[in-house]
């Protein structure tokens, strides 16, 4: 760590990693409900309730992830300390109670109602103060650097993009097709433009630490992760229009383009390794490259691999809206964003607390577990989306008669979202142990 203000990174890491044990909780919650003949938290926690907070804990905890990372990657970019540490404190403190907030106010009911967007109005013009200030801090840090980098300036056009985005899931429209319109403004060019921009910085700049290759190998492909971005996350998101009375020409369009996003950050990888390999350069983080490795892999099959054999045309007049979609956003989430965020993590936690992380064991053993847990969780979802779709949709069976054929599925579902929890826990419970850490030790 070069920078006194880098430590800031922390307490957004360690909020993230708490938000992260509890999105796992509520999904369990949510999944125990598919398998149930019973729900005894029906009058509590109801299906919408539990599933709204297990997808806004998703997308609170990623937030800080990347506050996080962008906070202990701006200082080293652009040779200076953050503009103001105490905007930056005051912003995670503002963002932190505006979650808890929501979180509260969902069991009481208090709720838009917009998937992903339930947020009131008011803490959605709250979050947008904390976006504001947080580009305030990072853009008033990055103009007192002496040069500009390639990854500073995808890394501040991608939250810029994520900021501007948000806007348009603020105002309230009578016309329901108009409110998806611009629903999938940020649904959708969020997770395949603007947080693409921001992934693909933070691992250039992730693998640019750890290995020492030469930076011209990994800005390269932030050039093509920018052009993809710009070109197929934008035209990609016509696979969701034909769906909302748009002309059907969206859903071929939308199809085929946007399944290339993960591909710079695949080769950025495989291209960083090869050249570490050739030149002999010895890595000593490898906890945090083994992450990396799994975080682009996972990233290509989820959402890439899994997205696109979904939004075919002739694939996704069947499958949109069932299972399938779901496993495909477990998958993809997880390999783009959430591996990212635990990259980051086990590459900055340690430089700040001062410890030597060679090859963690319980870190390892977390990525096996998810991993392979997250796979199931996939799979078992795409099953039961095929069940879904053959005889709901092909066949016509009513709904519920064929959520009963569903049930073994979601009984694998499950089963495999336990072992998913088993392998977070080992990653939370590995995270406060380097944390209480304040001496420079080796793990091993």
């Amino acid at each position: 760590m070069k920078y006194e203000t880098q430590k800031i990174a922390y307490n957004y890491f360690l909020i993230a990693t708490l938000l992260f044990g509890l999105q796992v909780v509520f999904g369990l919650i949510t999944g125990a409900k598919y398998v149930w003949d019973h729900d005894p938290l029906i009058n509590i926690l109801p299906f919408n309730v539990s599933r709204e907070i297990h997808i806004n804990l998703l997308v609170v905890w990623l937030l800080f992830g990347f506050m996080g990372g962008t906070y202990y990657l701006v200082p080293e970019e652009s040779e200076t300390e953050i503009y103001s540490p105490g905007l930056a404190n005051f912003q995670l403190v503002l963002f932190a109670l505006i979650g808890v907030t929501a979180i509260v106010g969902y069991i009481f009911r208090w709720s838009w109602g917009m998937p992903f967007l339930e947020q009131p109005t008011i803490l959605k013009i709250g979050i947008v103060i904390v976006a504001l200030i947080f580009l305030f801090n990072i853009l008033m840090t990055m103009l007192k650097t002496r040069k500009w980098t390639v990854i500073q300036g995808v890394l501040l056009g991608g939250l810029v993009m994520l900021a501007l985005l948000f806007l348009f899931g603020i105002f309230f429209m009578k016309n329901l097709t108009e409110q998806y319109y611009y629903w999938w403004w940020v649904i959708h060019l969020w997770v395949e433009g603007a947080w693409e921009l921001v992934t693909g910085a933070i691992m250039a700049f992730v693998l640019l630490k750890l290995t020492g290759v030469e930076r011209e190998l990994v800005e390269k492909w932030l050039y093509v992760e920018t052009g993809l971005v710009l070109f197929t996350g934008i035209v990609g998101t016509g696979h969701h229009y034909y769906w909302i009375g748009t002309p059907h020409y969206w859903l071929w369009v939308g199809g085929i383009f946007s399944a290339l996003e993960p591909l710079p950050i695949l080769f950025m990888v495989i291209d960083t390794l090869r050249d570490v390999r050739e030149k002999k350069i010895e890595i000593e983080n490898k906890t945090a490259v083994y992450w990396a490795i799994g975080c682009a892999v996972m990233h290509f099959f989820g959402a890439g691999v899994w997205g696109f054999a979904h939004t075919l045309p002739q694939i996704n007049k069947w499958t949109h809206g069932t299972q399938i979609t779901a496993s495909h956003g477990h998958f993809a989430f997880f390999g783009a964003y959430a591996m990212l965020n635990l990259t980051v993590i086990y590459f900055a936690v340690p430089r700040i607390k001062g410890v030597k992380l060679v090859r963690n064991g319980l870190s390892l053993m977390a990525l096996r577990t998810m991993t392979f847990s997250m796979i199931l969780i996939a799979l078992s979802l795409a099953v039961a989306g095929i069940v879904q779709v053959y005889l709901q949709r092909v066949l016509g069976m009513d709904y519920l008669t064929v959520q009963g054929f569903m049930k073994l599925w979601y009984a694998v579902f499950w089963a495999s979202a336990w072992g998913f929890a088993i392998g977070a826990f080992m990653y939370i419970v590995d995270f406060f142990r380097l944390s209480s850490t304040t001496s420079a030790r080796a793990q091993q």
